[in-house]
């Protein structure tokens, strides 16, 4: 079977989402050579990427235009089979995407129980938050930025449903960025 793995970029209070665009690969001048390993890395133990609808928009409006990426993004994002949850889009526009339309949570177990690599999902607070409460994440890969956003989207908010989190991974980037990784019993 195979992992679904939430991965977010976090502030230390605990923002994923904003209006401010508060984060970005690190901050200007920062060697963030190490962190871009890192994600590379991670990047290539999936071949699967989940994302809700607004989150697949603002991704297909920047990532198939870039060229000469240094970062590895548009040539893992090319790679991958995407997966966009919207019950309003009809052409995904970009090569490689099927759309889900649910029921979510057995589209997602559909996915899971196919042969593959890591399905991961980036963004999509809103989807993030219907995969916690069904107990289909099998790890969260957190990176925490050294920065206090004071409002906006949690990954955590007023939850209901909690998962139990075993920490399996904590590593500093030269950036300040912090990676902290948790398993979970899902699956």
């Amino acid at each position: 079977m195979r992992d679904l793995i939430i991965t977010q970029n976090i502030t230390l209070d605990g923002v994923v989402s904003n209006d401010t665009g508060w984060f970005g690969p690190a901050g200007p001048g920062d060697d963030h050579e190490d962190l871009n390993a890192a994600l590379m890395a991670q990047a290539d133990a999936s071949d699967a990427f989940l994302v809700g609808r607004v989150t697949f928009e603002e991704m297909r409006g920047f990532w198939p235009k870039q060229q000469d990426d240094a970062t590895g993004v548009t040539d893992h994002l090319d790679r991958v089979a995407k997966y966009v949850v919207s019950g309003t889009l009809d052409d995904p526009g970009w090569d490689g995407t099927t759309i889900l339309r649910g029921p979510v949570e057995e589209e997602v177990r559909a996915l899971k129980a196919a042969a593959g690599r890591d399905i991961v999902l980036t963004g999509s607070v809103r989807l993030a938050h219907a995969l916690i409460d069904s107990g289909l994440v099998d790890e969260y890969r957190l990176f925490t930025y050294p920065h206090v956003e004071g409002r906006g989207r949690r990954l955590f908010e007023d939850r209901t449903t909690v998962p139990e989190l075993r920490p399996v991974e904590v590593r500093t980037f030269r950036s300040g960025v912090v990676l902290s990784r948790y398993r979970t019993d899902a699956g």
